[in-house]
């Protein structure tokens, strides 16, 4: 299973970088400075993988665009006072260096800026491990649309039904699907089940002591890095996964 893949396709924030907790304090402070009252359940909806742009209009309702550039800076800025406390996720150095060696494509395919993709890929140390790196900037539609798993596929010049994603968020585990990648979900706050009715063939914690051969395996029930059983790896169902 694994001699068919010839590209990986990482998701950037929750999946390369452990920025979750970071994102939702940005947005609560933000829509805080707005009189906008938000619980935990609602600020669920920035990991659903949706653009900057959905997650203002979602809060805040039909903006215009001078609204949306200047609500966006300011909630930009106050990311940025924060993501000092951001670190790559664990595991996915040595995980992107195995790749590396097995001489396989790599790409980044993210909803966010281009400029926070450049700058999050050079200080979190992953420059030079990529082919490919696709964001906001790149594609008219975000995800679930899939124009940028399609366009990273397109600049690795690998077709999609040779490349596997990985993806934190529903709306990036069906861009995924409907560009005709295979889809890894990543999940570590219990998203299992929203990532697998999404249409990921599994999930899994992280990359923690994973190997790719490992990733693929249809028959593997546990994580070695958390020697749990499917509460860290969650099949989806096995027709879907031996029909590819």
């Amino acid at each position: 299973m694994a001699s068919e893949i010839r590209a990986i396709v990482f998701d950037m924030d929750g999946v390369l970088i452990d920025s979750h907790p970071v994102h939702r304090a940005a947005w609560h402070e933000f829509l805080c400075s707005l009189s906008v009252d938000v619980s935990d359940q609602d600020l669920a909806f920035i990991l659903e993988g949706g653009t900057r742009t959905d997650i203002l209009r979602h809060f805040l309702g039909d903006l215009s665009q001078a609204e949306l550039t200047e609500y966006g800076r300011r909630k930009d800025e106050i990311f940025r006072g924060l993501e000092r406390e951001i670190q790559p996720a664990p595991g996915v150095l040595a995980f992107l260096r195995e790749l590396e060696r097995l001489e396989l494509a790599r790409a980044v395919a993210t909803s966010a800026s281009e400029i926070r993709t450049s700058s999050t890929i050079e200080r979190m140390g992953l420059g030079g491990y990529f082919d490919a790196v696709i964001t906001a900037a790149d594609v008219a539609v975000g995800k679930p649309d899939p124009s940028v798993y399609q366009l990273a596929c397109e600049r690795m010049n690998v077709p999609p039904g040779n490349a596997l994603a990985f993806d934190d968020a529903p709306a990036g585990v069906l861009a995924a699907q409907s560009a005709g990648l295979r889809c890894i979900g990543v999940s570590n706050n219990g998203a299992a089940r929203s990532l697998l009715a999404a249409g990921a063939e599994r999930v899994i914690s992280g990359f923690t002591g994973l190997s790719l051969d490992l990733v693929l395996d249809a028959d593997v029930a546990t994580s070695p890095a958390a020697h749990r059983p499917l509460a860290t790896w969650e099949r989806g169902h096995r027709t879907r996964i031996t029909n590819r």
